[in-house]
């Protein structure tokens, strides 16, 4: 690393966190200085128990494995038909032409009754309260009059999430999805000491590479030129020599 140097607003917050943790050892403190330098946010993506050195890390990995969404289609029926060919009975509101077949719907006349009682172009009252009259027929003719052929539906391109199978209208749906319900953050501080999950190799190669000796001694050189971090410097200095 050769030097590490300590801006203000590393000052600052290497304050704010010791004054709270004041049983901090140095690695913990060293930790902490570490993620704010470097502005990670750790994520934890508990399906694969894995921890991520950030969002970015595991989106990208399952992108490129075709781990993350899937393009599909589904078809989009446009119009649900009232009357068809084999309908043979049809209730019909007299307000509004509104019709109920009877193969169409699972039970059509009480459908037509509850369509004149909340049907607003229907007028005529009895004590106050809407009258539910309707039409019935079984004259073919009749029923003919309201088949309309059904328009084809629709196919549309959609987006299915591999990790949890919804469907979804975009790709950016399925990232905000995985984002907000299958990701956790954790905290540097948290990674060392944990046994649930394993580390992600270039996280595990980050964190290899700066929790060495040197540059613990680096740190601790870089804080002693601080009065404010006297208290903490000479309590990591006596721990480590009778540990030793």
């Amino acid at each position: 690393m050769g030097k590490i140097v300590i801006t203000d607003n590393l000052k600052a917050d290497l304050e704010k966190f010791l004054e709270k943790n004041k049983k901090a050892d140095l690695i913990t403190a060293y930790l902490h200085y570490l993620e704010k330098k470097f502005q990670l946010k750790l994520v934890v993506f508990a399906r694969e128990k894995m921890i991520y050195q950030g969002q970015k890390e595991i989106i990208d990995k399952l992108e490129s494995q075709g781990k993350l969404w899937r393009e599909t289609e589904i078809k989009i029926q446009l119009q649900q038909q009232s009357v068809n060919e084999q309908t043979t009975k049809v209730y019909i509101c007299p307000f509004t032409g509104k019709v109920f077949g009877n193969n169409t719907h699972p039970n059509p006349q009480d459908a037509i009754y509850e369509w004149v009682s909340k049907c607003p172009e229907n007028t005529e009252r009895i004590n106050g309260l809407r009258v539910k009259r309707f039409f019935v027929s079984e004259d073919q003719e009749i029923i003919k009059n309201y088949i309309v052929k059904r328009k084809e539906p629709i196919t549309k391109i959609v987006y299915s999430s591999v990790v949890t199978g919804k469907l979804f209208g975009s790709k950016a749906a399925v990232l905000e999805d995985f984002i907000h319900n299958q990701l956790k953050p954790i905290s540097l501080i948290e990674v060392p000491g944990q046994n649930r999950y394993q580390i992600e190799t270039g996280l595990l190669q980050f964190i290899q590479e700066h929790l060495q000796q040197e540059n613990l001694n680096l740190f601790v050189e870089a804080l002693s030129k601080f009065s404010e971090f006297a208290p903490y410097v000479e309590g990591w200095m006596e721990e480590e020599s009778s540990a030793t």
